[in-house]
Protein backbone atom coordinates (compact mmCIF):
# COMPACT_ATOMS: atom_id res chain seq x y z
CA UNK A 1 0.00 0.00 0.00
CA UNK A 2 1.96 3.39 -0.81
CA UNK A 3 1.38 6.52 1.34
CA UNK A 4 -1.29 8.17 -1.47
CA UNK A 5 -3.59 5.36 -0.79
CA UNK A 6 -3.47 5.90 3.08
CA UNK A 7 -5.40 8.37 4.99
CA UNK A 8 -4.64 9.59 8.62
CA UNK A 9 -6.82 10.91 10.83
CA UNK A 10 -5.61 14.31 12.60
CA UNK A 11 -7.30 14.81 15.70
CA UNK A 12 -6.49 18.24 17.99
CA UNK A 13 -8.62 20.92 19.63
CA UNK A 14 -5.73 22.95 18.34
CA UNK A 15 -6.10 24.53 15.01
CA UNK A 16 -2.58 25.59 14.88
CA UNK A 17 -1.69 21.89 15.37
CA UNK A 18 -3.87 20.38 12.95
CA UNK A 19 -2.16 22.78 9.89
CA UNK A 20 0.95 21.72 11.03
CA UNK A 21 0.36 18.33 10.84
CA UNK A 22 -1.80 17.96 7.68
CA UNK A 23 1.15 19.82 5.72
CA UNK A 24 3.85 17.47 7.34
CA UNK A 25 1.54 14.68 5.96
CA UNK A 26 0.48 15.25 2.68
CA UNK A 27 3.88 16.63 1.73
CA UNK A 28 4.58 12.74 2.10
CA UNK A 29 1.95 11.93 -0.07
CA UNK A 30 -0.54 10.78 2.51
CA UNK A 31 -4.33 11.56 2.71
CA UNK A 32 -5.28 13.86 5.83
CA UNK A 33 -8.68 14.21 7.57
CA UNK A 34 -9.18 16.04 10.42
CA UNK A 35 -11.20 16.41 13.67
CA UNK A 36 -11.63 19.08 16.11
CA UNK A 37 -12.51 16.93 19.25
CA UNK A 38 -13.17 13.57 20.33
CA UNK A 39 -16.53 13.39 19.47
CA UNK A 40 -15.93 14.53 15.58
CA UNK A 41 -13.27 12.35 15.52
CA UNK A 42 -15.67 9.04 16.59
CA UNK A 43 -17.85 9.75 14.04
CA UNK A 44 -15.23 10.50 11.45
CA UNK A 45 -13.88 6.98 12.52
CA UNK A 46 -16.89 5.22 12.26
CA UNK A 47 -17.58 6.72 9.01
CA UNK A 48 -14.66 6.57 6.88
CA UNK A 49 -12.03 4.21 8.58
CA UNK A 50 -8.80 5.77 8.27
CA UNK A 51 -5.88 3.66 8.22
CA UNK A 52 -4.10 5.71 10.86
CA UNK A 53 -5.09 8.24 13.49
CA UNK A 54 -3.13 10.71 15.30
CA UNK A 55 -4.87 11.60 18.60
CA UNK A 56 -4.69 14.50 20.94
CA UNK A 57 -4.92 13.51 24.57
CA UNK A 58 -5.89 17.08 26.06
CA UNK A 59 -9.16 18.01 24.38
CA UNK A 60 -12.76 19.33 26.12
CA UNK A 61 -15.47 16.69 26.48
CA UNK A 62 -14.31 14.00 25.11
CA UNK A 63 -9.99 13.48 25.86
CA UNK A 64 -8.19 11.15 23.45
CA UNK A 65 -7.82 8.13 26.26
CA UNK A 66 -11.99 8.24 26.44
CA UNK A 67 -11.68 7.94 22.18
CA UNK A 68 -8.95 5.55 22.25
CA UNK A 69 -11.39 3.16 24.33
CA UNK A 70 -14.15 4.03 22.70
CA UNK A 71 -12.76 3.10 19.52
CA UNK A 72 -11.33 0.01 20.98
CA UNK A 73 -15.06 -1.31 21.66
CA UNK A 74 -15.73 -0.92 18.50
CA UNK A 75 -15.85 -3.85 15.86
CA UNK A 76 -15.53 -1.83 13.21
CA UNK A 77 -12.12 0.40 14.32
CA UNK A 78 -11.39 -1.67 16.69
CA UNK A 79 -8.04 -2.51 14.56
CA UNK A 80 -6.85 1.34 13.83
CA UNK A 81 -3.45 1.94 14.84
CA UNK A 82 -2.88 4.97 17.00
CA UNK A 83 -0.39 7.28 17.88
CA UNK A 84 -0.58 9.64 21.36
CA UNK A 85 0.37 13.11 20.29
CA UNK A 86 0.16 14.48 23.41
CA UNK A 87 2.17 17.36 26.03
CA UNK A 88 1.63 14.75 28.59
CA UNK A 89 5.55 13.35 29.49
CA UNK A 90 4.53 11.84 32.36
CA UNK A 91 4.83 7.81 32.95
CA UNK A 92 1.32 7.18 34.18
CA UNK A 93 0.07 8.80 30.59
CA UNK A 94 2.53 6.70 28.65
CA UNK A 95 1.18 3.75 30.72
CA UNK A 96 -2.53 4.34 30.68
CA UNK A 97 -2.45 5.12 26.42
CA UNK A 98 -0.42 1.54 26.48
CA UNK A 99 -3.53 -0.02 28.64
CA UNK A 100 -5.85 1.41 26.12
CA UNK A 101 -3.98 -0.24 23.38
CA UNK A 102 -2.33 2.83 21.83
CA UNK A 103 0.17 1.69 18.91
CA UNK A 104 2.57 4.91 19.51
CA UNK A 105 2.77 7.48 22.27
CA UNK A 106 4.82 10.43 21.26
CA UNK A 107 5.32 13.88 23.11
CA UNK A 108 5.18 17.76 22.22
CA UNK A 109 7.29 19.31 20.76
CA UNK A 110 7.84 15.83 18.78
CA UNK A 111 10.76 15.15 15.92
CA UNK A 112 9.35 15.50 12.79
CA UNK A 113 11.40 12.74 11.03
CA UNK A 114 10.61 10.92 14.05
CA UNK A 115 6.86 11.12 13.81
CA UNK A 116 7.11 10.02 10.18
CA UNK A 117 9.05 7.49 10.76
CA UNK A 118 6.91 5.68 13.71
CA UNK A 119 3.72 6.79 10.83
CA UNK A 120 5.28 4.89 7.81
CA UNK A 121 6.20 1.89 10.42
CA UNK A 122 3.30 1.38 11.77
CA UNK A 123 1.17 1.81 8.66
CA UNK A 124 3.64 -0.78 6.82
CA UNK A 125 3.44 -2.76 9.82
CA UNK A 126 -0.40 -3.03 9.68
CA UNK A 127 -0.53 -4.11 5.80
CA UNK A 128 1.93 -6.97 6.55
CA UNK A 129 -0.73 -7.76 9.52
CA UNK A 130 -3.56 -7.37 7.47
CA UNK A 131 -2.11 -9.18 4.60
CA UNK A 132 -1.10 -12.01 7.15
CA UNK A 133 -4.44 -12.08 8.54
CA UNK A 134 -6.15 -11.90 5.40
CA UNK A 135 -4.22 -14.84 4.29
CA UNK A 136 -4.76 -17.14 7.09
CA UNK A 137 -8.56 -16.27 7.10
CA UNK A 138 -8.03 -17.02 3.29
CA UNK A 139 -6.76 -20.63 4.65
CA UNK A 140 -9.10 -20.79 7.53
CA UNK A 141 -11.96 -20.42 4.87
CA UNK A 142 -10.74 -22.93 2.32
CA UNK A 143 -10.08 -25.04 5.09
CA UNK A 144 -13.57 -24.51 6.86
CA UNK A 145 -14.54 -25.09 3.15
CA UNK A 146 -12.80 -27.47 2.63
CA UNK A 147 -14.44 -29.68 5.82
CA UNK A 148 -17.70 -28.14 4.81
CA UNK A 149 -17.66 -29.68 1.54
CA UNK A 150 -16.26 -33.47 2.87
CA UNK A 151 -19.44 -33.06 5.48
CA UNK A 152 -21.74 -32.16 2.64
CA UNK A 153 -20.16 -34.93 0.13
CA UNK A 154 -20.59 -37.84 3.01
CA UNK A 155 -23.80 -36.61 4.16
CA UNK A 156 -24.88 -36.56 0.71
CA UNK A 157 -22.77 -39.76 0.05
CA UNK A 158 -25.21 -40.97 3.12
CA UNK A 159 -28.90 -39.49 1.97
CA UNK A 160 -27.84 -41.24 -1.44
CA UNK A 161 -27.32 -45.04 -0.10
CA UNK A 162 -30.83 -43.70 2.09
CA UNK A 163 -32.31 -42.80 -1.21
CA UNK A 164 -31.30 -46.01 -2.99
CA UNK A 165 -33.23 -47.98 -0.04
CA UNK A 166 -36.30 -46.31 -1.60
CA UNK A 167 -35.14 -46.37 -5.40
CA UNK A 168 -33.17 -49.34 -6.29
CA UNK A 169 -30.24 -47.90 -8.52
CA UNK A 170 -31.81 -49.82 -11.97
CA UNK A 171 -34.10 -47.18 -11.54
CA UNK A 172 -31.55 -44.51 -10.79
CA UNK A 173 -29.44 -45.65 -13.93
CA UNK A 174 -32.13 -44.68 -15.75
CA UNK A 175 -34.05 -41.73 -14.26
CA UNK A 176 -30.91 -40.36 -12.28
CA UNK A 177 -28.05 -40.64 -15.16
CA UNK A 178 -26.83 -37.54 -14.24
CA UNK A 179 -27.60 -36.85 -10.65
CA UNK A 180 -30.40 -37.05 -8.14
CA UNK A 181 -30.92 -33.38 -9.20
CA UNK A 182 -31.83 -34.14 -12.63
CA UNK A 183 -34.91 -36.51 -11.89
CA UNK A 184 -38.10 -35.09 -13.56
CA UNK A 185 -41.53 -36.12 -13.66
CA UNK A 186 -41.99 -38.19 -16.73
CA UNK A 187 -38.52 -39.63 -17.65
CA UNK A 188 -39.17 -43.04 -19.13
CA UNK A 189 -37.46 -45.59 -21.07
CA UNK A 190 -38.98 -48.48 -23.03
CA UNK A 191 -37.63 -51.84 -22.76
CA UNK A 192 -38.33 -55.34 -22.71
CA UNK A 193 -38.33 -56.97 -19.58
CA UNK A 194 -39.69 -59.80 -16.92
CA UNK A 195 -42.01 -58.98 -14.05
CA UNK A 196 -42.11 -61.34 -10.87
CA UNK A 197 -45.52 -60.50 -8.74
CA UNK A 198 -45.09 -62.48 -5.09
CA UNK A 199 -48.21 -62.80 -3.22
CA UNK A 200 -48.66 -64.29 0.36
CA UNK A 201 -52.20 -66.48 0.81
CA UNK A 202 -55.15 -65.80 3.58
CA UNK A 203 -53.10 -62.32 4.45
CA UNK A 204 -56.14 -60.76 5.38
CA UNK A 205 -56.90 -63.50 7.86
CA UNK A 206 -53.44 -63.57 9.28
CA UNK A 207 -53.34 -59.77 9.92
CA UNK A 208 -56.93 -59.99 12.13
CA UNK A 209 -55.42 -62.67 14.11
CA UNK A 210 -52.14 -60.73 15.55
CA UNK A 211 -51.61 -57.45 16.21
CA UNK A 212 -50.04 -54.93 14.03
CA UNK A 213 -46.19 -55.17 15.34
CA UNK A 214 -46.48 -58.44 15.05
CA UNK A 215 -47.72 -58.64 11.52
CA UNK A 216 -44.34 -55.96 10.62
CA UNK A 217 -42.02 -58.04 12.35
CA UNK A 218 -42.57 -61.00 10.25
CA UNK A 219 -43.31 -59.63 7.35
CA UNK A 220 -39.93 -57.79 7.13
CA UNK A 221 -38.26 -61.15 8.03
CA UNK A 222 -39.92 -62.38 5.13
CA UNK A 223 -39.43 -59.68 2.49
CA UNK A 224 -36.10 -59.85 3.73
CA UNK A 225 -35.63 -63.75 2.57
CA UNK A 226 -37.29 -62.87 -0.75
CA UNK A 227 -35.10 -59.74 -1.76
CA UNK A 228 -32.38 -62.17 -1.30
CA UNK A 229 -33.40 -64.26 -3.71
CA UNK A 230 -34.46 -61.35 -6.27
CA UNK A 231 -31.09 -59.55 -5.61
CA UNK A 232 -28.93 -62.60 -5.88
CA UNK A 233 -30.73 -63.35 -9.31
CA UNK A 234 -29.96 -59.42 -10.77
CA UNK A 235 -33.47 -58.42 -10.32
CA UNK A 236 -34.69 -55.66 -8.00
CA UNK A 237 -37.73 -54.92 -5.74
CA UNK A 238 -40.33 -52.04 -7.66
CA UNK A 239 -42.36 -51.93 -4.50
CA UNK A 240 -43.72 -53.50 -1.67
CA UNK A 241 -47.55 -53.91 -2.01
CA UNK A 242 -48.51 -54.78 1.58
CA UNK A 243 -48.23 -58.46 1.76
CA UNK A 244 -47.12 -58.78 -1.90
CA UNK A 245 -43.58 -58.12 -3.99
CA UNK A 246 -43.54 -56.54 -7.61
CA UNK A 247 -39.55 -57.42 -8.50
CA UNK A 248 -38.32 -56.30 -12.47
CA UNK A 249 -35.44 -58.15 -14.11
CA UNK A 250 -33.86 -56.58 -16.94
CA UNK A 251 -30.42 -58.05 -17.71
CA UNK A 252 -30.27 -58.72 -21.01
CA UNK A 253 -31.45 -61.90 -22.47
CA UNK A 254 -32.33 -64.65 -20.51
CA UNK A 255 -33.74 -62.18 -17.94
CA UNK A 256 -36.61 -64.63 -17.85
CA UNK A 257 -34.66 -67.15 -16.73
CA UNK A 258 -32.98 -65.41 -13.82
CA UNK A 259 -36.67 -64.71 -12.84
CA UNK A 260 -37.75 -68.18 -12.96
CA UNK A 261 -34.56 -69.53 -10.82
CA UNK A 262 -35.25 -66.20 -8.35
CA UNK A 263 -38.72 -67.43 -8.00
CA UNK A 264 -37.79 -71.14 -7.02
CA UNK A 265 -34.99 -69.71 -4.66
CA UNK A 266 -38.04 -67.82 -2.76
CA UNK A 267 -39.97 -70.83 -2.61
CA UNK A 268 -36.48 -72.69 -0.92
CA UNK A 269 -36.10 -69.86 1.50
CA UNK A 270 -39.77 -69.97 2.34
CA UNK A 271 -39.12 -73.47 3.65
CA UNK A 272 -36.60 -72.06 5.96
CA UNK A 273 -38.90 -69.22 7.08
CA UNK A 274 -41.46 -71.25 7.88
CA UNK A 275 -39.37 -73.69 10.25
CA UNK A 276 -39.80 -70.91 13.04
CA UNK A 277 -43.45 -69.64 12.06
CA UNK A 278 -44.63 -69.76 15.97
CA UNK A 279 -42.03 -67.39 16.80
CA UNK A 280 -43.81 -64.97 14.72
CA UNK A 281 -46.92 -65.39 16.16
CA UNK A 282 -47.97 -67.20 13.24
CA UNK A 283 -50.84 -69.84 13.37
CA UNK A 284 -49.56 -71.81 10.66
CA UNK A 285 -47.02 -71.56 7.95
CA UNK A 286 -46.87 -68.94 5.54
CA UNK A 287 -47.98 -69.53 1.91
CA UNK A 288 -47.17 -67.79 -0.90
CA UNK A 289 -47.77 -67.53 -4.75
CA UNK A 290 -45.94 -66.58 -7.71
CA UNK A 291 -46.46 -65.10 -11.19
CA UNK A 292 -44.46 -64.26 -13.95
CA UNK A 293 -44.12 -62.49 -17.46
CA UNK A 294 -41.78 -61.18 -19.90
CA UNK A 295 -42.82 -58.76 -22.44
CA UNK A 296 -42.48 -54.85 -22.88
CA UNK A 297 -42.73 -52.29 -20.14
CA UNK A 298 -41.73 -48.47 -19.29
CA UNK A 299 -39.73 -47.86 -17.02
CA UNK A 300 -39.91 -43.83 -15.62
CA UNK A 301 -41.29 -41.41 -12.83
CA UNK A 302 -44.98 -41.35 -12.31
CA UNK A 303 -46.78 -39.21 -10.31
CA UNK A 304 -47.00 -35.19 -9.95
CA UNK A 305 -44.21 -32.56 -9.68
CA UNK A 306 -44.80 -32.21 -5.64
CA UNK A 307 -44.94 -36.72 -5.20
CA UNK A 308 -43.93 -39.06 -7.69
CA UNK A 309 -42.73 -42.36 -7.35
CA UNK A 310 -40.29 -44.29 -9.78
CA UNK A 311 -41.96 -47.41 -11.58
CA UNK A 312 -43.10 -50.09 -14.48
CA UNK A 313 -46.00 -50.19 -15.95
CA UNK A 314 -47.03 -51.49 -19.08
CA UNK A 315 -48.90 -55.12 -20.23
CA UNK A 316 -46.06 -57.13 -18.85
CA UNK A 317 -47.31 -55.91 -15.35
CA UNK A 318 -51.04 -56.61 -15.51
CA UNK A 319 -49.99 -59.70 -17.15
CA UNK A 320 -47.73 -60.89 -14.29
CA UNK A 321 -50.35 -60.24 -11.38
CA UNK A 322 -53.14 -62.01 -13.24
CA UNK A 323 -50.75 -65.44 -13.58
CA UNK A 324 -50.23 -65.07 -9.73
CA UNK A 325 -53.82 -64.99 -8.60
CA UNK A 326 -54.38 -67.97 -10.63
CA UNK A 327 -51.93 -69.99 -8.50
CA UNK A 328 -54.93 -70.17 -5.99
CA UNK A 329 -57.40 -71.39 -9.07
CA UNK A 330 -54.63 -74.44 -9.99
CA UNK A 331 -54.03 -74.78 -6.65
CA UNK A 332 -49.79 -74.56 -7.76
CA UNK A 333 -47.09 -71.55 -6.25
CA UNK A 334 -45.58 -71.00 -9.59
CA UNK A 335 -47.07 -70.29 -12.59
CA UNK A 336 -45.41 -69.30 -15.72
CA UNK A 337 -46.82 -67.52 -19.69
CA UNK A 338 -45.66 -68.66 -23.12
CA UNK A 339 -43.29 -65.73 -23.57
CA UNK A 340 -40.98 -66.52 -20.10
CA UNK A 341 -40.78 -70.54 -21.24
CA UNK A 342 -40.16 -69.29 -25.09
CA UNK A 343 -37.48 -67.54 -23.65
CA UNK A 344 -36.14 -70.51 -21.53
CA UNK A 345 -36.40 -72.58 -24.34
CA UNK A 346 -33.97 -70.35 -26.37
CA UNK A 347 -31.42 -69.62 -24.03
CA UNK A 348 -31.31 -73.74 -23.78
CA UNK A 349 -30.86 -73.31 -27.92
CA UNK A 350 -27.92 -71.07 -27.43
CA UNK A 351 -25.97 -73.23 -24.90
CA UNK A 352 -26.49 -76.48 -27.05
CA UNK A 353 -25.13 -74.72 -29.97
CA UNK A 354 -22.48 -73.03 -27.92
CA UNK A 355 -23.77 -69.49 -28.72
CA UNK A 356 -22.57 -67.31 -25.73
CA UNK A 357 -24.46 -65.25 -23.96
CA UNK A 358 -24.26 -61.51 -23.86
CA UNK A 359 -24.41 -58.89 -21.24
CA UNK A 360 -26.59 -55.49 -21.82
CA UNK A 361 -23.77 -53.53 -20.08
CA UNK A 362 -20.80 -55.42 -20.28
CA UNK A 363 -20.22 -57.62 -23.25
CA UNK A 364 -18.13 -60.40 -23.19
CA UNK A 365 -15.17 -61.63 -26.03
CA UNK A 366 -12.70 -63.66 -26.60
CA UNK A 367 -10.34 -60.86 -26.14
CA UNK A 368 -11.01 -60.55 -22.63
CA UNK A 369 -11.82 -63.74 -21.30
CA UNK A 370 -10.50 -66.96 -21.34
CA UNK A 371 -12.78 -69.70 -22.83
CA UNK A 372 -12.98 -70.88 -19.81
CA UNK A 373 -14.54 -68.40 -18.55
CA UNK A 374 -16.82 -68.21 -21.48
CA UNK A 375 -17.71 -72.11 -20.91
CA UNK A 376 -18.57 -71.24 -16.92
CA UNK A 377 -21.13 -68.09 -18.28
CA UNK A 378 -22.65 -69.97 -20.22
CA UNK A 379 -22.96 -73.06 -17.82
CA UNK A 380 -25.15 -70.49 -15.59
CA UNK A 381 -28.11 -70.91 -18.68
CA UNK A 382 -27.54 -74.64 -18.87
CA UNK A 383 -29.19 -75.57 -15.69
CA UNK A 384 -32.14 -77.95 -16.52
CA UNK A 385 -35.21 -76.18 -15.43
CA UNK A 386 -38.51 -78.37 -14.70
CA UNK A 387 -41.82 -76.89 -15.91
CA UNK A 388 -44.99 -78.15 -17.16
CA UNK A 389 -48.09 -77.11 -19.41
CA UNK A 390 -51.19 -76.74 -17.51
CA UNK A 391 -53.90 -74.95 -19.52
CA UNK A 392 -54.81 -72.83 -22.13
CA UNK A 393 -56.39 -69.18 -20.72
CA UNK A 394 -57.62 -66.61 -21.61
CA UNK A 395 -56.44 -63.67 -18.69
CA UNK A 396 -59.23 -61.31 -17.53
CA UNK A 397 -58.80 -58.19 -19.51
CA UNK A 398 -57.46 -59.49 -22.96
CA UNK A 399 -58.70 -60.82 -25.48
CA UNK A 400 -56.15 -63.59 -26.40
CA UNK A 401 -56.10 -66.77 -25.27
CA UNK A 402 -52.03 -68.05 -23.85
CA UNK A 403 -50.61 -71.29 -22.60
CA UNK A 404 -49.82 -71.12 -18.85
CA UNK A 405 -47.11 -73.34 -17.64
CA UNK A 406 -46.31 -74.61 -13.55
CA UNK A 407 -42.73 -74.41 -12.42
CA UNK A 408 -41.20 -77.31 -10.38
CA UNK A 409 -37.66 -76.23 -10.17
CA UNK A 410 -34.85 -76.20 -11.07
CA UNK A 411 -31.75 -78.93 -11.16
CA UNK A 412 -30.02 -77.52 -8.38
CA UNK A 413 -33.50 -76.69 -6.72
CA UNK A 414 -36.57 -78.85 -6.54
CA UNK A 415 -39.49 -77.45 -5.32
CA UNK A 416 -41.88 -80.27 -6.63
CA UNK A 417 -40.21 -83.49 -6.85
CA UNK A 418 -43.29 -85.79 -6.83
CA UNK A 419 -44.32 -83.91 -9.77
CA UNK A 420 -41.03 -83.96 -11.89
CA UNK A 421 -40.96 -87.90 -10.86
CA UNK A 422 -44.36 -88.19 -12.88
CA UNK A 423 -44.01 -85.55 -15.58
CA UNK A 424 -43.61 -87.67 -18.36
CA UNK A 425 -46.62 -89.21 -17.56
CA UNK A 426 -48.10 -86.10 -16.72
CA UNK A 427 -47.57 -84.92 -20.42
CA UNK A 428 -49.16 -87.74 -22.00
CA UNK A 429 -52.24 -86.87 -20.70
CA UNK A 430 -51.75 -83.61 -21.29
CA UNK A 431 -51.18 -84.76 -25.30
CA UNK A 432 -54.44 -87.04 -24.79
CA UNK A 433 -56.17 -83.86 -23.84
CA UNK A 434 -55.48 -81.75 -26.14
CA UNK A 435 -56.14 -84.21 -29.12
CA UNK A 436 -59.19 -85.47 -28.01
CA UNK A 437 -58.67 -89.05 -26.52
CA UNK A 438 -60.28 -88.18 -23.22
CA UNK A 439 -60.29 -91.76 -22.40
CA UNK A 440 -56.61 -92.55 -22.60
CA UNK A 441 -56.35 -89.28 -20.82
CA UNK A 442 -58.40 -89.94 -18.24
CA UNK A 443 -56.23 -92.99 -17.17
CA UNK A 444 -52.72 -91.31 -17.17
CA UNK A 445 -54.52 -88.71 -15.21
CA UNK A 446 -55.59 -91.23 -12.82
CA UNK A 447 -51.92 -92.34 -12.12
CA UNK A 448 -51.00 -89.34 -11.54
CA UNK A 449 -52.87 -89.16 -8.86
CA UNK A 450 -52.62 -92.48 -7.18
CA UNK A 451 -48.78 -91.68 -7.16
CA UNK A 452 -49.43 -88.04 -5.91
CA UNK A 453 -52.97 -87.20 -4.69
CA UNK A 454 -52.11 -83.72 -3.33
CA UNK A 455 -51.90 -83.08 -7.49
CA UNK A 456 -54.51 -80.25 -7.96
CA UNK A 457 -53.71 -79.64 -11.67
CA UNK A 458 -54.00 -83.97 -12.28
CA UNK A 459 -57.17 -84.04 -9.95
CA UNK A 460 -58.42 -80.79 -12.25
CA UNK A 461 -58.14 -82.82 -16.00
CA UNK A 462 -59.72 -86.22 -14.18
CA UNK A 463 -62.67 -84.11 -13.63
CA UNK A 464 -62.39 -82.36 -16.91
CA UNK A 465 -61.96 -85.90 -18.97
CA UNK A 466 -65.17 -87.49 -17.22
CA UNK A 467 -67.09 -84.36 -17.89
CA UNK A 468 -65.78 -84.26 -21.54
CA UNK A 469 -66.42 -88.58 -21.49
CA UNK A 470 -69.65 -88.20 -19.77
CA UNK A 471 -70.88 -85.42 -23.28
CA UNK A 472 -69.80 -88.12 -25.09
CA UNK A 473 -71.47 -91.15 -23.75
CA UNK A 474 -75.02 -88.86 -23.58
CA UNK A 475 -74.56 -87.72 -27.37
CA UNK A 476 -73.82 -91.81 -28.24
CA UNK A 477 -77.41 -92.79 -26.17
CA UNK A 478 -78.62 -89.65 -28.34
CA UNK A 479 -77.84 -90.93 -31.93
CA UNK A 480 -78.62 -94.64 -30.70
CA UNK A 481 -81.92 -93.39 -29.87
CA UNK A 482 -82.70 -90.75 -33.18
CA UNK A 483 -81.08 -94.39 -35.20
CA UNK A 484 -83.93 -96.55 -33.53
CA UNK A 485 -86.76 -93.69 -34.54
CA UNK A 486 -84.98 -93.26 -38.09
CA UNK A 487 -85.33 -97.32 -38.39
CA UNK A 488 -88.80 -97.92 -36.51
CA UNK A 489 -89.87 -94.57 -39.43
CA UNK A 490 -87.89 -96.45 -42.39
CA UNK A 491 -89.82 -99.90 -41.34
CA UNK A 492 -93.18 -98.25 -41.26
CA UNK A 493 -92.87 -96.28 -44.20
CA UNK A 494 -91.76 -99.82 -46.05
CA UNK A 495 -94.96 -101.72 -44.10
CA UNK A 496 -97.11 -99.09 -45.42
CA UNK A 497 -95.95 -99.64 -49.52
CA UNK A 498 -96.30 -103.42 -49.13
CA UNK A 499 -99.70 -102.84 -47.95
CA UNK A 500 -100.66 -100.41 -50.86
CA UNK A 501 -99.12 -103.14 -53.33
CA UNK A 502 -101.12 -105.77 -51.69
CA UNK A 503 -104.56 -103.39 -51.90
CA UNK A 504 -103.76 -102.99 -55.64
Amino acid sequence: MSNKQSSILVVDDEPDNVILLEELLTSEGYITISANGGKEALEIARNSHPDLILLDVMMPEIDGFEVCHRLRQNPQSKTIPIIFLTALDDENSKLKGLELMGDDYITKPFNTRLLLAKVANILQLNQIRSQANKSQNTQQTNRQSHLQLLAALKINQHLSEKFRLFVPEQFLSRIASQGLDSIQLGDVAEEELTVLFCDIRGFTAIAESQNARDTFKWLNSFFQQMSACISAHQGFIDKFLGDAIMAVFDKHKCHSLNALKAAVMMQENLKEFNANYEKYNLKEPVKIGIGIHTGIGVIGTLGSEKRMDSTVIGDVVNTASRLESLTKTYGCSIIASEPVISEIEKCKNNCQTGEYIEDKFSRINKEEYSDTQLQNNNNLYSEQIYYRWIDKVTLRGKQKATNIYELLGTENKIIEAEKISNLSIFKKGIKGWQVGKFRAALEYFKQVKRQNSTDTIASLYVERCREKLGKEEGRGKKEEERGKKEEGRRLLSQKNLNLMKFDE
